[in-house]
């Protein structure tokens, strides 16, 4: 299962400067230039005019989505594991996005999906997944989703060793074996709620094996939150000697290890990242704004990269987790939600003012319409870093024109950037802001209809380049 947990703090920020006393500002703000998938860069150079006639279209914020690029992170992966001479199989964790043409674009792939309530497992199976390539995750899942998950013979990772016992009831109720991953929790994250504990775990392979006729124990799975390969890859290895340990007390098909998702994306250049990471400030943020910490933007090893350095991770036998695993015949889960995103979406917002009121301390606040729901970040006390872009950026003026970016509700705290954004002209309303690679857990996992706004649209486009114009269609349809 992927995850949001930022581990990765700009200390800049944390300890920063306190703000001038006249309020100065730099004149040139630092930059994070998003990086842009070719099929990205492509559609805005060449098609600023129909993105911003759908905009006018279908409303503000829109989101644009390309399951194209889906499509060609998951073969990415699946190189990636092939390189290595590895049984796998790869999950997409449905929570990222709400979609369904991703759903739809991985029972074209063959791949599975990731799910954690009985609406995401229906919506799965009308997507073409049949049950026994869905992974069932989450903490103490209620009966229902269990049940749904037996009938359709789906692999359920196990949190405590209560809701095993609780399966293992239902199972022999519908008269089915349930396929079982047990969760566990890594000893670098002890505290956290998920997972059981070794003696738990201990608990739980004596519960398999006095309900063999009602469980299935396939192997194991692990939460991590955070995006360190290393410690990834010593989990995963832990996993191994839980598949060997349950062999040797009698559970033989036990062969499955789940690595989760946690493989970090490359948003920006990794460079300008560690450069802004060494020059973030207070002064550089509206209202001098201070973060708990930020995701790590400029990853230098990204996606199916950091996939490979977690699959060639050296063992204490001295060799890798890749041959381990082989040596054991164990198959290897992954569960990206966020990598097999990167670069499939982006999310345009129109300008309706322009404030003027900060001018003295060299900068304006722009509202949009639309707010921080559809940029799901600034909700986990952080900031969606890369920079917005105009669609039509026009003729370069001779200084930026400095702004932050608002949200037409009314809370302080809707704000979609609080960092001051160097544009190349002045912005205007009824122009457009492009927020790059926002498909993954930015666009749509807090939007809400507040103030009785309706949730944004979300366009699928089948673009290739040397097309006159995208075909497009509402997801969904």
């Amino acid at each position: 299962m992927d995850n949001i947990e930022y581990l990765e703090s700009a200390e800049s920020n944390r300890h920063a400067t306190p703000p001038s006393p006249f309020g100065a500002v730099p004149s040139r703000p630092f930059p994070l230039s998003a990086r842009q998938h070719p099929a990205v860069a492509a559609l805005l150079r060449k098609h600023p005019c129909f993105l911003s006639r759908l905009a006018d279209g279908l409303g503000s914020p829109l989101h644009v989505l390309l399951p194209q690029v889906f499509a060609e992170n998951v073969r990415c992966m699946r190189e990636v594991f092939r390189e290595h001479g590895l049984e796998n199989q790869i999950l997409y964790a449905k929570k990222a996005n709400k979609a369904d043409c991703f759903v739809h674009t991985a029972a074209q792939l063959g791949i599975g999906v990731d799910v954690a309530s009985s609406g995401e497992f229906a919506r799965t199976l009308a997507a073409g997944i049949p049950g026994d390539r869905i992974g069932v995750s989450g903490p103490e899942k209620d009966d229902a989703l269990l049940t749904l998950s037996l009938q359709h013979r789906a692999l359920i990772a196990i949190d405590t060793p209560g809701e095993l016992e609780r399966l293992a009831q239902l199972a022999y109720h519908n008269g089915t074996v349930a396929s079982v991953l047990l969760r566990c929790r890594i000893a670098s994250q002890s505290n956290s709620r998920f997972g059981l504990s070794p003696a738990e775990r201990n608990a739980a392979v004596d519960l398999c094996l006095s309900h063999r006729g009602a469980v299935q124990l396939e192997g194991f799975s692990f939460h991590l939150g955070g995006y360190a390969t290393d410690e990834r890859a010593r989990a995963a290895n832990a996993m191994i000697d839980h598949c060997l340990d349950a062999r040797s007390r009698g559970l033989t098909g036990c062969s499955q290890v789940n690595i989760g998702g946690g493989l970090p994306v490359q948003y920006v250049d990794p460079q300008q990242w560690a450069d802004f990471l060494r020059r973030d400030a207070r002064d550089h943020y509206h209202a001098h704004k201070v973060f708990g910490g930020f995701y790590p933007y400029g990853a230098a090893r990204a996606g199916a990269q950091a996939l490979h350095d977690i699959l060639q991770y050296r063992t204490n036998t001295g060799e890798s987790l890749s041959a381990r695993a082989k040596r054991h015949g164990i198959c290897f889960i992954a569960e990206p939600g966020r990598a097999l995103l990167d670069q499939a979406g982006f999310t345009l917002f129109r300008v309706q003012a322009v404030k003027d009121r900060h001018a003295a301390e060299g900068y304006a606040i722009l509202s949009v319409q639309g707010s921080s729901l559809s940029l799901s970040e600034q909700w986990f006390n952080s900031e969606y870093l890369p920079d917005p872009v105009l669609l039509k950026p026009g003729q370069p003026a001779p200084e930026p024109f400095v702004a932050c970016v608002a949200g037409s509700t009314c809370l302080e705290s809707d704000m979609l950037t609080w960092r001051k954004i160097g544009f190349p002209r002045a912005v205007l309303p009824g122009d457009q802001l492009v927020y790059i690679n926002t498909a993954g857990y930015q666009m749509d996992s807090n939007e809400s209809p507040f103030h009785e706004a309706r949730l944004p649209s979300k366009v699928v486009l089948d673009y290739r380049e040397d097309e006159q114009q995208p075909q497009w269609r509402l997801d969904g349809i």
